[in-house]
């Protein structure tokens, strides 16, 4: 395989999107849920939990498809259509990157700033592949 094969690609988003909706499981600790949420209503701090076990649910899914289905995506209408609708989807996360989340976040702090650029080039790569493929790769 060459760095020009999308299967190849496709694998490594699957990985690497496996990954990241494992890393979900510490964010309650790691963002501090337990005294952040506190205010909230017990219909918004469920909520929060629930969407974000659905969130990494999802992602973990596309994954695995990204990873175990890999060649069905490009080689087949079906595939590649399901590829525009992940090039749509991580379009508009990239898009929530620098239009949602307030740059107040992350500028002028090293660590915040390096993650920040970290997911950019991440978002980038992932929604870059997912319509490359959709084209026909």
């Amino acid at each position: 395989m060459s760095l020009t094969d999308p299967v190849l690609h496709l694998r490594a988003i699957g990985a690497i999107l496996i990954a990241l909706a494992s890393v979900h499981v510490i964010f309650p600790r790691y963002f501090r849920w337990s005294t952040e949420l506190a205010s909230l209503s017990l219909i918004n701090r469920q909520m929060m939990a629930v969407h974000t076990f659905f969130i990494a649910w999802v992602v973990g899914l596309m994954g695995l498809l990204s990873w175990l289905e890999a060649p069905a995506l490009v080689e087949t209408p079906l595939g590649r259509r399901v590829c525009a609708g992940l090039a749509l989807f991580w379009g508009a996360r990239w898009y929530a990157q620098h239009f949602v989340y307030s740059s107040a976040l992350w500028r002028g702090k090293r660590f915040e700033t390096a993650v920040h650029v970290l997911f950019t080039l991440l978002w980038t790569w992932v929604t870059g592949v997912y319509l490359w493929v959709a084209l026909g790769a």
